[in-house]
C-alpha cells in the first residue's frame, strides 16, 4: 500500500497530525538536514500503525516535504482505521 504524506520538521512534538485531504500530515522534531526528517517520519508512522520500522519506506520525495511512502502487510483500510482512531 502506497500513502501520501506531507513532513513538517522542526515541530515541537513528533506526531501524526491528520488528514489534509488524500495527504497524512506528521510532525517531526527533527530538521530537514542529512535524511533525519524521513528516518524520524518513518519511524512516528511505524509506531502508529504498530509495524516494524523496516515494513514503513519512502519511496519518492526524499528532499521534499511531500513524500510517497510504501506501508507493508496492511491494508488501506487497516491503515486508515489506525491512522483514524488516533
Amino acid at each position: 500500500m502506497k500513502l501520501k504524506i506531507k513532513v513538517v520538521p522542526k515541530s515541537s512534538r513528533n506526531s501524526v497530525a491528520g488528514w489534509v485531504g488524500d495527504t497524512l500530515k506528521v510532525c517531526v522534531n527533527a530538521a530537514p538536514e542529512k535524511g533525519k526528517a524521513n528516518l524520524a517520519a518513518q519511524g512516528i508512522l511505524a509506531a502508529a500503525l504498530g509495524l516494524p520500522k523496516d515494513k514503513v519506506r519512502i519511496v519518492s520525495g526524499l528532499t521534499s516535504a511531500r513524500k510517497l511512502v510504501e506501508i507493508g502487510e496492511l491494508s488501506e483500510a487497516e491503515i486508515k482505521q489506525k491512522l483514524c482512531a488516533d
